[in-house]
């Protein structure tokens, strides 16, 4: 069986080479999509990808024996599913193999948000001791979890130590048990965006979850609240969120963006109060020995005649 493995140019290539090629012989490692230096196209059976790589639908086209197409990665967003569906080609991803990376990605931020660490690092880069700060605990703090899937059940888990109350929504429930031994509440959306002083996403995108947080919903957050978003930027409306930092009434530290890399000359990246990374809360050298782990073994699953894991459905 064919395979083509396509690893960005960020990652080592000879790396994932010298361990792809000790378990599955003969695999081609690029780094672009349609390269014909190892091989064909034409005659991959299997292509593994991350997140990283679009596939546009002409691009299906150069690989007519594709059966199979494993995204390293949880998003899949870089995929055409249903053109995909149509040839019969089949799609996994990798589920949960970032989601303590995201998890603890999501308290370093509050943390510092809550400290106003960036800005007093920057003081004290120019010379500046400020003889008091303004930081507060976390502790005592509702922190309100939006989706309480793998990811939001590992930031429960790191959120109890720090004896927070934990309220959650989501359209599918826990067990009771479950939600006991996590210290989890659950309420409904437009209760957990008016009571938490902390508020995370981690909701798939979807046409239910597009637009989750909307003017409304940002305008009924307590003043001065955090919202962290790890997930997709278009949960959130970006011009209503926009409004709210603008006032001064919200923190926000954000990891995704309506386009990445984003437009650095909007105004948002120059209010106060904001964190904001590049769409790395899952990327731990941990997490993507994971990612590539499990992307393998499914690989390895589906060239011996069985199901892969994790299939997402068009």
């Amino acid at each position: 069986m064919k395979v083509r493995a396509v690893v960005p140019s960020f990652i080592d290539v000879d790396m994932v080479k010298s361990r792809l090629l000790a378990v599955v012989p003969g695999v081609q490692v690029v780094s672009d999509l349609l390269d014909e230096g190892p091989g064909s196209p034409s005659e991959v059976e299997v292509l593994a990808l991350t997140p990283f790589t679009p596939v546009e639908p002409k691009d299906l086209e150069r690989f007519p024996k594709l059966r199979f197409l494993q995204v390293a990665g949880t998003g899949y967003n870089n995929v055409p599913l249903e053109l995909c569906r149509r040839k019969g080609i089949r799609v996994s991803n990798v589920q949960g193999a970032n989601a303590k990376s995201v998890a603890e990605h999501v308290v370093m931020v509050v943390l510092a948000l809550l400290r106003d660490l960036t800005s007093i690092d920057k003081g004290m880069r120019e010379s500046f001791w400020p003889p008091l700060t303004a930081g507060h605990d976390l502790a005592g703090k509702v922190v309100g979890i939006v989706g309480m899937g793998r990811i939001g059940k590992e930031l429960a888990k790191r959120l109890i130590p720090f004896e927070v109350s934990a309220i959650y929504y989501d359209k599918f429930r826990p067990k009771e048990d479950e939600e006991r031994a996590l210290g989890l509440t659950f309420v409904e959306l437009p209760e957990l965006v008016a009571a938490s002083d902390v508020i995370s996403l981690h909701l798939p995108l979807t046409e239910e979850t597009r637009g989750v947080l909307g003017a409304k919903e940002l305008q009924a957050m307590k003043d001065d609240a955090i919202l962290v978003n790890t997930s997709r930027s278009e949960l959130v409306d970006q011009e209503a969120l926009k409004a709210e930092v603008r006032k001064g009434r919200l923190r926000v530290a954000l990891d995704v963006y309506p386009q990445e890399p984003p437009d650095f000359s909007d105004e948002l990246f120059k209010f106060p109060a904001t964190v904001f990374t590049p769409h790395s809360a899952g990327v731990t050298i941990e997490a993507q020995d994971r990612l590539l782990t499990e992307a393998l073994r499914n690989v390895l699953r589906f060239a011996s005649g069985k199901d892969p894991l994790y299939e997402v459905k068009a």
